[in-house]
């Protein structure tokens, strides 16, 4: 599959779907307590985005090649779920740290955001893994412009990642994006400065940084989705869709209760 160059029209169709996948974040920020369960918070997002938004869940039904289809609106991956948990009757407690990943269809374009929450008051270990991926995924976005190179985001990434004594996962990337979920290129989260494809104006794709607190290794669930670390330590993980602009980059997935760019980030 051929790298997508967006034209004006795909450019703002897209930063309207990439808002609404945000302002699900933003609604569902204050229901992520201890006590609620995680098909709970999933039926939420789904009824804002069907009954507020007009906006369709990309996950629901979504069945790539070899996996059963997913079967709920949202992915919430809890403590040492990686990617893909499927909400079901769990609880949230106190101290989980949960990610929500949200992707949503708005006149046939996708957005895509995910961020961490925790519940209740989470441990030193939780806030300072939550915070440093968060970096990783700016450092990462700070290295999108023109001629840069999609090593370059990955060797952001994983030098800071490592640096903290966290690890990175490596069988789960960012992707391009735009009227198809899932695109090329693949952007991966580790790599070499200077190698793999350069970027152009009109590409757009995610930054979505998973990383562990333990070893990098996963393992599969039976259901098939849901990926957890193989060492049982805490995973977290934040996403952005990004557009490469004429001199740099344009962050896509913003709303009013998007975090702030952290100050790593800006020094950067």
């Amino acid at each position: 599959m051929a790298t997508s160059i967006k034209n004006e029209d795909d450019i703002a169709k897209m930063r309207v779907a990439c808002r609404l996948a945000s302002e699900v974040l933003d609604y569902i920020t204050p229901f992520v307590q201890p006590g609620v369960t995680t098909a709970e918070l999933d039926r939420l997002c789904h009824n804002y985005m069907l009954d507020v938004q007009g906006t369709v869940p990309a996950p629901l039904n979504y069945q790539p090649p070899g996996y059963p289809p997913y079967p709920k609106a949202t992915c919430i991956s809890v403590n040492d779920v990686i990617c893909h948990g499927i909400p079901g009757d769990k609880v949230v407690k106190s101290g989980d740290a949960l990610n929500i990943d949200v992707t949503v269809i708005k006149e046939g374009y996708f957005g895509d955001t995910s961020r961490m929450f925790i519940a209740g008051e989470g441990s030193i270990l939780a806030k300072r893994l939550t915070q440093i991926t968060y970096e990783c995924m700016w450092l990462g976005i700070e290295q999108v412009r023109p001629g840069a190179r999609l090593g370059d985001i990955g060797h952001a990434i994983q030098r800071h990642a490592e640096a903290s004594g966290y690890s990175v996962v490596r069988e789960y990337c960012g992707h391009g994006i735009g009227t198809v979920f899932h695109e090329d290129p693949q952007i991966l989260h580790y790599g070499r400065p200077g190698t793999g494809l350069e970027l152009q104006k009109g590409m757009i794709f995610t930054i979505e940084p998973m990383i562990n607190a333990g070893r990098r290794e996963i393992r599969t669930m039976p259901d098939q989705w849901t990926v957890k670390t193989k060492d049982r330590s805490l995973s977290a993980q934040w996403e952005h869709t990004v557009l490469v602009t004429d001199t740099g980059y344009d962050v896509l997935t913003v709303s009013a209760g998007t975090p702030a760019k952290p100050s790593i980030a800006v020094a950067a």
